[in-house]
């Protein structure tokens, strides 16, 4: 009885301790869920961020930003957001939404406050705006905007209404509809998705699933051409089998097309950037030059890609600063990537999933000032992103640096590498910083750090070149010393012959 009773009491015993171990276990799991997903206030989503070194490995890093806030259908002011497409903001600040489902586009300003929202077209004098057979000029289905600051218009890519719609930035009146050109070629349809426009006031137009490139228009809505190459993969095989079939087995072969781009932005100097997630094409972000050329600067430690690994990065949007920064959006697993003008990769955060800030159909991503918004079309809501601490560095590093301000770029990397002393892109930056002013021996220490082959090699030509002219005296004088025991040695030899002889 004794012997029974000990061995229950050490069952028992074995059974609390589990439980307890079980329980303690989940309330430092929820506690660590609870770190993870809000900062101290219990309100703010905080992101894990990365970058890669140069040879592929994942680097941690603080993220770049951090969740603020949202706006979602709470205000709205008794409307629903059905989804949410595409976003655009304007230089005062407002916010400009589109809900494809719903055929609006909902405008906010930066507190969050809906200020109108646009589906039916009113004119200047405040009546319903007629198209030329009569009827109401009305949004069906807008999927892309953009504002033209420069002119003062937004422009909404409306594919449901095949259609463009231009309106007045200060009060959303009726300025001009375009559809298709009359003089336009080829066989895409105009259902325009996503739209922007350049400094010399030509449209630039997305069309899913076109191969023939982005449609560029003239103000007037006069169709220019096809712009951008994008280049498909070269499958090898293929390649080979087309080369040496006849004529008749051509035809029945299938074709190649080029990939067709997902959207556009329009950077500070003019030139049009956009992406594409098409597996088939070789380049994921295009800078496009007059030509439609890709020119982007690829000067970084890793390709413009995206994630590494083997699930390939699908970029959906694109936003571009007046100082170079880019911000690329990622729909494969929610993640923003952020690259400076040189395509260093600054700082990669976010995530899918269930979690305040974290995302499931993202669609667009703009920038509101130095803030970022992420939209999302499951969830039917804009994340307004803050930089953190440490991303307002970089981002004011990279800013100084763009316009020539080396001094002050400087205090921003430095201040970067205080934050993260792994983070090889700020080590790259003082360097970039020294490399300006001349100081080669210090971009060389840096550049090291940093481990920026690229950029340490020139600052080892500019290094190798001031080393030469500042000892040029002593580098001469044993030269012309060299050439004079060389004179020197040949009399010798010859005298000696004649000797000899």
């Amino acid at each position: 009885m004794v012997r029974g009773y000990k061995q229950k009491t050490i069952g028992q015993k074995i059974k609390l301790m589990t439980g307890s171990f079980l329980i303690a276990s989940s309330l430092l799991c929820a506690g660590q869920m609870s770190t993870v997903a809000y900062a101290a206030d219990g309100t703010s989503f905080v992101y894990e961020g990365y970058i890669y070194d140069d040879y592929g490995n994942t680097l941690e890093s603080p993220a770049a930003f951090s969740y603020e806030r949202q706006i979602d259908s709470s205000n709205l002011e008794g409307m629903s957001f059905q989804s949410v497409d595409d976003v655009c903001t304007s230089e005062d600040g407002r916010i400009f939404l589109t809900d494809k489902l719903s055929g609006r586009v909902n405008v906010f300003n930066e507190d969050g406050e809906l200020l109108k929202s646009i589906k039916t077209i009113w004119n200047k004098e405040g009546t319903i705006q007629l198209d030329a057979n009569g009827n109401q000029v009305t949004l069906q289905a807008p999927e892309g905007c953009y504002v033209h600051d420069k002119t003062g218009e937004i422009y909404i890519a409306d594919p449901g209404g095949e259609q463009v719609v231009v309106l007045d930035l200060e009060d959303y009146s009726y300025i001009r509809v375009i559809t298709r050109p009359d003089n336009m070629t080829g066989t895409t349809q105009f259902k325009p998705s996503k739209v922007a426009v350049d400094d010399a006031n030509r449209i630039f137009l997305v069309v899913q699933s076109s191969y023939e490139g982005i449609i560029e228009l003239a103000s007037d809505g006069t169709f220019i051409g096809y712009y951008g190459v994008n280049n498909p993969k070269v499958n090898l095989v293929e390649y080979f089998w087309k080369s040496i079939a006849t004529d008749e087995q051509k035809k029945q072969m299938s074709k190649t097309f080029a990939p067709a781009f997902n959207n556009i932005a329009v950077d500070g100097d003019g030139f049009v950037m956009a992406v594409t997630y098409d597996s088939a094409a070789t380049d994921m972000i295009f800078r496009l030059n007059a030509k439609g050329s890709n020119v982007i600067r690829e000067e970084g430690n890793t390709k413009l890609i995206g994630d590494l690994g083997e699930d390939q990065s699908a970029f959906v949007d694109i936003a571009v600063t007046d100082y170079g920064i880019y911000a690329v959006l990622d729909k494969t697993k929610g993640r923003v990537f952020i690259y400076d003008f040189d395509g260093e990769l600054l700082n990669a955060f976010g995530s899918l999933g269930n979690l305040k800030g974290q995302l499931q159909t993202p669609t667009g991503i703009a920038w509101l000032g130095d803030k970022l918004i992420v939209t999302d079309s499951t969830l039917k809501c804009a994340y307004i992103l803050t930089p953190s601490e440490f991303g307002q560095a970089i981002i004011n590093g990279s800013r100084e640096y763009y316009f020539g301000n080396w001094d002050e770029a400087l205090t921003y990397f430095e201040q970067a590498v205080r934050l993260n002393s792994n983070y090889e892109v700020a080590y790259t930056g003082i360097g970039k910083n020294y490399l300006m002013k001349n100081e080669y021996e210090s971009a060389l220490y840096y550049f090291k750090q940093g481990n920026n082959r690229t950029y340490y090699s020139k600052a080892y030509y500019g290094y190798r070149g001031q080393q030469m002219k500042k000892h040029f005296g002593i580098i001469a004088t044993v030269f012309v010393a060299l050439i004079v025991l060389l004179f020197y040695s040949e009399i010798r030899y010859n005298r000696k012959n004649r000797r000899k002889a």
